[in-house]
């Protein structure tokens, strides 16, 4: 019997128990969309933030203290703490550091209220930086703040975290933990800042900026000279693009000896990180998380297995003296085995190629609401496809091998 005739008998066999077919495929549908699905959401997410990062903060080099053995492996860690060790010596040796075009400061302000129009908000975070921090580019309305004077910046969901819009020449009223009290003036609203961590939820918390001069009190005796100096959680070294692996050896280089390695605890180690080095973690840790759930879509795939093979052993058991008249007229086993065994991958590949398509269906309009671009994963869609038809090979495998050992003699007496 030639594969076309077997493909003939088999597809006839499937159409005639159309609904018990159609309920053996679904299993398969919802296996491939599932894996189709988790898969392209992960690689939309990674794409977006490797795109993000790699557009805003390319040449930016983050020094900030770490826990020490926060990586294992050794490699750069998410856990910063807000522990104020760089003085403002080390920010003027960075900045004349060869490669480094400026290195900005960030503190957090201590405060325990912010009012706007007698309404009160409080647990916001206010960041103490300098006018550089905003390219000209981040800035969506107004200006940047000038050094020395009460004024602020905000981000663009600071505006609706009061009752009444907060807008460029407002005037809002900080009150620190100490109680004082201290109005500034609203110059302007950005959508970013330069020496803003990578993946920072920018857009979902309101973030209030102002000068260091006069907000930032937090101060520490220099060990290079001596005196008392401003210190900072964190800096921003802005390299020439070209050089930014040069520039981050050499900070690193510089570490070593900074005020920051006398100042920090012994809990801390000291690093020198730059986008690429984050974006190589998120696209670790997303690829972790989609391998989880697409694992977890595979479950359906075992289940549509299962489903694909009570339904070939049913069928083989109906079919009892069809196959026993089949072998009567000439058929070999291998002939039987090859019969069930394509109706078990027609199963298979029907359930893929239907699945396939609803599962970019479905991760596009994820995408389109978590605002994200979508972007296909031709390597999992291509495995999603080859899967679905191997299910249908492996689950048909055992219930052709039974149809082939069927003894011809006592099939015919089979009622």
């Amino acid at each position: 019997m030639d594969a076309s005739e077997t493909l003939r008998m088999a597809g006839r066999s499937i159409r005639s128990h159309k609904l018990r077919s159609a309920l053996t495929v679904i299993g398969v549908v919802i296996g491939i969309a599932s894996v189709v699905t988790f898969a392209s959401v992960g690689a939309s997410v990674e794409a977006d933030i490797v795109s993000e990062v790699g557009s805003s903060s390319a040449s930016n080099v983050y020094v900030l203290p770490t826990p020490a053995g926060d990586d294992d492996d050794g490699g750069p860690g998410f856990g910063g703490v807000s522990q104020p060790v760089f003085t403002e010596h080390d920010i003027d040796q960075l900045e004349n550091t060869q490669g480094v075009r400026q290195v900005l400061p960030r503190g957090n302000v201590r405060t325990s209220a912010i009012t706007h129009a007698n309404d009160t908000v409080s647990r916001n975070q206010i960041t103490a930086t300098t006018p550089a921090s905003f390219p000209q580019d981040a800035i969506v309305d107004g200006r940047s703040f000038r050094p020395g004077a009460e004024e602020a910046v905000v981000s663009r969901s600071a505006r609706q975290a009061f009752e009444e819009n907060l807008s460029v020449g407002d005037r809002l009223s900080i009150e620190s933990e100490d109680g004082n009290e201290t109005t500034v003036d609203v110059v302007g609203v950005v959508n970013r800042t330069a020496g803003q961590l990578p993946f920072a939820s920018f857009a979902g918390q309101p973030r209030f900026y102002v000068p260091t001069d006069p907000f930032y009190e937090r101060t520490l005796e220099s060990p290079a000279v001596g005196a008392s100096q401003r210190a900072y959680p964190q800096l921003t070294v802005v390299a020439d693009p070209a050089r930014v692996s040069t520039v981050k050896g050499s900070v690193q280089s510089y570490l070593a000896g900074s005020d920051a390695a006398e100042l920090k605890p012994e809990s801390v180690e000291l690093t020198a990180q730059t986008s690429g080095d984050f974006v190589e973690e998120i696209q670790e840790i997303v690829g972790q998380v989609t391998r989880f759930v697409t694992a977890i879509a595979v479950i359906a795939l075992v289940v549509a297995a299962i489903g694909i093979a009570n339904i070939m052993l049913v069928s083989v058991a109906e079919r009892t003296r069809e196959i026993g008249i089949m072998k009567a007229v000439g058929a070999r086993n291998r002939d039987v085995m090859g019969l069930f065994l394509a109706e078990a991958t027609i199963l298979g590949a029907v359930g893929a190629v239907v699945g396939l398509p609803l599962g970019i269906a479905v991760s596009y309009g994820a995408t389109i609401y978590a605002e994200v671009a979508f972007t296909p994963a031709y390597g999992w869609f291509a495995i999603a496809v080859a899967v679905g038809i191997l299910v249908g090979v492996v689950a048909g495998l055992y219930p052709a091998w039974r149809a082939a050992r069927v003894d011809p003699i006592d099939a015919l007496r089979y009622e």
